[in-house]
């Protein structure tokens, strides 16, 4: 039998209809983290997400089994990027300071750039089917457990809890500052603000790790 090589190896290029359909279940989720972010899950209906899409809300069920489907998908996609981009920085920075820059840094940019997404994080999980439900708690598991790897380093002597509480007030600052930041504004950050202010963010969430 011969093997795939050169040219035969690569893959079909996609067909505009497949480029199409994917950037509409792209623009349909981020659709759908936006609306329950802001107005909550129980009360955006599937004809609001498709509303603002521009298609029908019957239309979704070619991408989504419904809209419990579109919860499940959202935050599982969430907690694989957020946990990809901490494996990543795990992998790639091995000097404890850098990490722990790199990993503000990283929580920072997602928490700036999709505060509706963490209102649903927080308020949306009893919500999920509980497969989605368990998933998403153990990457969340995976994901903090890079954080305490790293900060256990430059604060060996915490106990688990110190070293819990320690992780998630720094994610608290982050998350929080971001989201109020949206209501102080009335309206989503511009570019530029989220430019000035994600170093000062950052700046508050290193010496909350610092701090002894």
């Amino acid at each position: 039998m011969s093997s795939m090589t050169g040219e035969g190896a690569r893959a079909k290029p996609k067909t505009r209809r497949q480029t199409e359909k994917e950037q509409r279940y792209r623009d349909l989720l981020e659709t759908a983290g936006r609306l329950f972010g802001t107005y909550g899950y129980s009360s955006v209906a599937l004809d609001d997400i498709g509303s603002e899409v521009g298609v029908s809300g019957q239309a979704i069920y070619r991408h989504f089994k419904g809209k419990q489907d579109m919860l499940g998908r959202l935050l599982v996609d969430i907690s694989e990027k957020l946990l990809d981009g901490g494996q990543q920085i795990q992998a790639n920075y091995p000097e404890v300071d850098e990490q722990i820059d790199q990993l503000i840094d990283f929580h920072v940019e997602f928490a700036l750039g999709t505060p509706e997404i963490i209102r649903v994080q927080e308020q949306e999980m009893p919500q999920l089917l509980e497969a989605d439900r368990e998933t998403v708690r153990r990457m969340q598991r995976d994901y903090i457990g890079i954080w305490g790897e790293a900060i256990k380093q430059i604060h060996p002597g915490l106990t688990k809890v110190q070293l819990r509480t320690r992780i998630h007030g720094v994610f608290g600052l982050i998350n929080s500052t971001a989201h109020s930041m949206k209501h102080a504004y009335r309206r989503q950050p511009s570019p530029e603000e989220v430019a000035e202010s994600a170093p000062v963010l950052a700046t508050m969430a290193r010496a909350a790790i610092d701090c002894r």
